[in-house]
């Protein structure tokens, strides 16, 4: 376990908040590129300083080896990463404390934990990294729970076996991205899913919620990587087998794929590793408009190369991320591989871009980590610090999130206009102006998922209604275009009204059996993809 200490109210680590000289810098920027004054600094919560309830029980005997009633334990699970969890976190409200954090140190704990809920009438919480923009971690509403207790698995965190021969390892559940691939590189190995929250999520997390990752094309999400899952439910263990393909019926591990805690508590699994790559080729390719790199992104989606990176910014997210763009759009081209150059298929891809009208920036090849393509350095960058700059902007009180989904190439256009039109309408009355920007996290060859980002001025003590506002008008047009309320952040229960409207009735149905029949008490994340 690493010493360094996570923020108590913000994303990631405490020492990454800047101080307020950074700080006052970054608003003058944010001021200047809404056009407004720049915002006010404002002062983070302490722990002595945030409102907690005290916890309904004494952490039982049943419990007492690996739980804790602590109050920062208590804090530091009571919210997710969302744009409303850091909002109540910093504003002090930790009203949604779990009353008790379990720290299994195996699938005993694990068991011990769930029963004593089930007996007690408690609701039980799985909480991997606590990296959930949608509310999945957090106490459920109502009245039906004597208690709430989070059930931590971060302490079961080893690469337990590696098949060199198969090229897959068995990973204990709670192992974060940064642990799971020290273990995998001391054998040469890598897993190579590096979701934005991969320094604090962990494989149970990713594999719950359908994570996407590293790759654009072909194993975008985890649920391409996994070979076979084991879980504990309420009923007992639950565990499909290894296999690299079968016919054999529905899969059974598509149950927990997605399941977000609601069945069992995901404890490990076999997942699919690769040869740490030593060929990399990439460039960037610029357009004047937006419109001709998604028609380079499918081109390229298209054409059966599948490179690693095919993600198209349009001008607004190049200029937020510090990639050169020449004011219109820009897509980034990679592609990798342990076992051969890749010149051939990169300039293909260049090529394709091209015939769109675009403007290559030349190809870079390499044999290490180093040396890239600039833009996709930048960018690379960027996609990691983001979250930490949603923070400060949190502290700053300016309105600052995202959402993604994923629609079919011939219902693309209508989508980006229709959210475009919605959401910065929505921006102007409700904040009166706003920034939205447009980028593809991944493309498949019959269509793409477009993450938006929008920031937008915040007034004081009305932030929240302010991007419930926006949301809510950027579901509603992802909905009325046919398109998904998400291709990779989940469904929790922000998502759960328009995840209800996606799914065919009969399937909620029988997700609810399959909930009773694993979960006969309904202890497991209440509230969370369905009722229980």
């Amino acid at each position: 376990m690493s010493s360094r200490e996570r923020s108590l109210w913000g994303w990631g680590w405490a020492d990454r908040f800047p101080d307020d000289d950074t700080r006052r810098g970054i608003a003058a920027q944010v001021g200047a590129l809404l056009g407004v004054e720049a915002p006010k600094l404002r002062t983070p919560p302490t722990l002595d300083s945030i409102r907690m309830p005290a916890p309904a029980i004494p952490v039982p005997a049943a419990l007492a080896a690996f739980a804790t009633d602590a109050r920062r334990d208590r804090a530091m699970h009571a919210h997710g990463k969302s744009y409303r969890d850091l909002l109540r976190a910093f504003t002090g409200d930790f009203s949604g404390a779990p009353d008790l954090v379990a720290y299994a140190r195996d699938e005993r704990d694990v068991a011990a934990t769930l029963a004593w809920c089930a007996s007690e009438r408690f609701a039980a919480v799985p909480f991997g990294g606590g990296t959930s923009v949608v509310g999945g971690v957090e106490r459920p509403e109502g009245g039906a729970w004597r208690g709430v207790v989070a059930l931590d698995l971060r302490a079961m965190d080893r690469v337990v076996v590696v098949d060199d021969v198969s090229r897959a390892a068995r990973i204990e559940a709670g192992a974060t991205g940064p642990r799971l691939e020290e273990q995998l590189a001391a054998r040469g190995f890598t897993l190579r899913h590096y979701p934005q929250s991969f320094e604090h999520s962990t494989l149970g997390g990713w594999i719950a919620t359908r994570a996407g990752g590293h790759f654009a094309t072909l194993y975008t999400h985890i649920d391409d990587l996994l070979e076979s899952v084991r879980m504990v439910t309420p009923r007992g263990v639950y565990e499909t087998r290894r296999l690299p393909a079968s016919g054999a019926g529905p899969a059974p591990e598509r149950l927990v794929l997605g399941s977000e805690g609601i069945l069992g508590v995901i404890t490990e699994a076999w997942v699919r590793v690769r040869p740490r790559p030593r060929h990399r080729a990439s460039a960037s390719v610029r357009f004047d408009d937006f419109a001709r790199g998604a028609a380079a992104a499918r081109a390229v989606a298209q054409s059966g190369l599948y490179p690693s990176n095919c993600r198209l910014l349009d001008a607004r997210e190049a200029m937020l991320n510090g990639v050169p763009a020449d004011g219109g759009a820009v897509l980034l081209l990679a592609f990798e591989s342990a076992d051969h150059a890749l010149r051939p298929w990169i300039e293909r891809a260049v090529a394709l871009a091209e015939a769109e009208g675009g403007r290559s920036s030349g190809i870079k090849e390499r044999t290490d980590e180093r040396g890239g393509d600039a833009s996709a350095e930048a960018w690379r960058q960027a996609f990691v610090d983001a979250p930490y700059l949603q923070t400060v902007l949190v502290s700053l009180g300016v309105v600052a999130d995202t959402f993604e989904t994923a629609c079919t190439w011939d219902a693309f256009e209508a989508l980006h206009a229709r959210v475009r039109a919605d959401v910065e309408r929505t921006m102007r009355e409700a904040c009166g102006g706003g920034l939205l920007t447009c980028r593809f996290t991944h493309v498949y060859p019959d269509g793409p998922a477009p993450y938006f980002t929008f920031v937008a001025p915040g007034r004081d003590g009305a932030q929240l209604e302010q991007w419930l506002a926006i949301k809510r008008a950027a579901s509603e047009a992802l909905a009325a275009c046919g398109a998904t309320i998400t291709h990779h952040h989940a469904v929790g229960r922000l998502h759960r009204p328009w995840y209800e409207r996606e799914v065919p009735s009969l399937f909620l149905e029988s997700l609810r059996a399959s909930k009773r029949s694993l979960d006969p008490e309904g202890i497991l994340n209440p509230g969370v993809l369905v009722d229980p």
